[in-house]
């Protein structure tokens, strides 16, 4: 590995990039071929624009009548840095390290060995991904851009949503070895400092090695790392980022993730879509009150059927019962072992959906629910009441606005499922009640995360229904502290 602590050359500049194709330097004599002065032109390829670097930075300095009549380094670096070459950032390095990192960064550097300097200029490329509609986040009623992979492309689009000067962006820079760009963003008089120099702290506390994924990140600064369930809020859209800022949490754009993080997370908060102030507040409120009822079915249904099933029959309507020793006749296998694996093949049918090819994707989940569901109940492998049963529990975890809580509310149904076949009603209870312990026991940057259920004093009706704008705030009532 190169010393990254040396004086600054273009040899050391060429070290530090020894054996790499992408490196271009180039000597150029300032003022042309009468000038007296040398300086090497630096940069990665692909991470810079070639035609701009020739347009803004070889072609002024080669001009005779600005640079043939100079000659001293310093009073080059002087007449550079006020003007003399056409490009909006000019900053002066006089270490190796910090030139490095501005050329990893998109900037293209102006070496000049005798003064063991450097100016670097910012020519990003302009090659990017184009703004998209969302893909995971689906949109009815609102603005249909994303954010991409490019840092400054997505600030651009906050700063587009929110024209506020009390708009903060703080750039940080975490990782030992990938040296990844991070912001944390917050609104000046409506967040919270305490969350602002929390998420600071942990970001800076945090032993990275290299940001490439999104667990890289969130393994580092959650709460309980080890729990399932998310503890920041995660999306893809710039308005749902922006109203989260509005509420009063702090946010996260991370250089190279096509998303934004918010904190605190709390459990309402991954339950609320953009679309719900997109709508009248009575509808607003009924669909927020049908996802919570739809992630408790996604939840007990399984197991409350195993357990009533297996070990308390009388529960049932007598209609009910017979209709369902009627369909168990000619099934083999018991409920248990029924229910178990229709939950199986309900998840692999939905990760063979994720991972095929979108073409294909959704053809090959929708027919082989079909056949498996139908070919099953026709072989009297299955019942078909399991079949309506997960079918219903499958389609209530899908309204759950967040993949990352759909996801955890599916892992612990399987769990309740193994409660209810251990212990019947009593497991299910006991499995759920500690459920709920955990999830009301855990913080996300000193917020309860079940607020305002748990641990507020705050108004709970606000979580569960919408009320008409104008009769409130954007900012949070729960995230607001006194100021020490």
């Amino acid at each position: 590995m190169s010393d990254r602590n040396g004086p600054v050359s273009s040899k050391s500049v060429k070290n530090t990039f020894q054996n790499c194709y992408d490196l271009s330097a180039r000597e150029i004599q300032l003022g042309g071929a009468d000038g007296k002065i040398k300086a090497t032109v630096c940069y990665i390829d692909g991470l810079v624009s070639g035609v701009t670097v020739a347009e803004t930075i070889i072609r002024p300095a080669t001009v005779k009548e600005r640079f043939a009549a100079v000659e001293l380094e310093s009073d080059a670096i002087e007449l550079i840095l006020k003007g003399g070459i056409y490009t909006y950032t000019a900053i002066l390095r006089t270490e190796l390290e910090q030139v490095v990192d501005d050329m990893l960064n998109g900037f293209c550097a102006l070496v000049f060995d005798a003064a063991g300097a450097a100016v670097t200029f910012e020519v990003r490329s302009p090659d990017k991904r184009s703004i998209d509609e969302p893909k995971e986040e689906k949109v009815v009623k609102g603005s249909k851009d994303v954010f991409i992979e490019i840092m400054r492309t997505n600030t651009m689009q906050v700063r587009r949503k929110l024209r506020n000067p009390n708009l903060r962006l703080k750039q940080i820079t975490v990782g030992a070895t990938s040296k990844t760009s991070m912001v944390i963003a917050y609104i000046d008089g409506y967040t919270n400092m305490e969350y602002v120099e929390e998420m600071e702290r942990r970001l800076k506390d945090a032993d990275f090695d290299s940001v490439v994924s999104a667990a890289s990140v969130e393994e580092h600064i959650y709460d309980k790392p080890r729990s399932m369930f998310p503890q920041m809020l995660r999306t893809e859209r710039p308005d749902r980022f922006c109203m989260n800022l509005l509420e009063g949490r702090v946010g996260l754009l991370i250089d190279g993730l096509p998303m934004g993080y918010l904190a605190p997370g709390t459990f309402s908060q991954f339950y609320k879509v953009p679309d719900d102030n997109a709508k009248h507040y009575i509808v607003a409120s009924a669909m927020t009150l049908l996802r919570y009822a739809a992630v408790i079915i996604a939840l007990l249904l399984p197991a409350l059927y195993v357990a009533v099933v297996m070990y308390h029959q009388e529960m049932l309507p007598p209609k009910l019962l017979v209709s369902i020793i009627e369909s168990r006749k000619s099934v083999p296998f018991p409920s248990a072992l029924e229910v178990l694996g229709m939950l199986i093949a309900f998840e692999l049918l939905q990760e063979a959906g994720l991972r095929l090819p979108n073409t294909i994707g959704q053809t090959v989940s929708i027919i082989g629910a079909l056949i498996v569901g139908q070919s099953a109940v026709e072989a009297k492998v299955i019942s078909p009441v399991v079949v309506i049963v997960i079918a219903l529990s499958g389609i209530a975890s899908y309204t759950v606005p967040d993949q990352d809580m759909s996801a955890a509310v599916r892992v612990h149904r399987f769990l309740l499922v193994l409660a209810a076949i251990a212990a019947g009603l009593y497991g299910v209870v006991l499995g759920f009640a500690a459920l709920i312990y955990n999830v009301c026991s855990m913080e996300s940057f000193g917020v309860s995360y079940m607020e305002p259920f748990a641990g507020s004093k705050g108004s709970k009706i606000r979580e569960l229904l919408r009320f008409p704008i104008t009769k409130t705030q954007h900012m949070d009532p729960e995230l607001r502290k006194e100021k020490k």
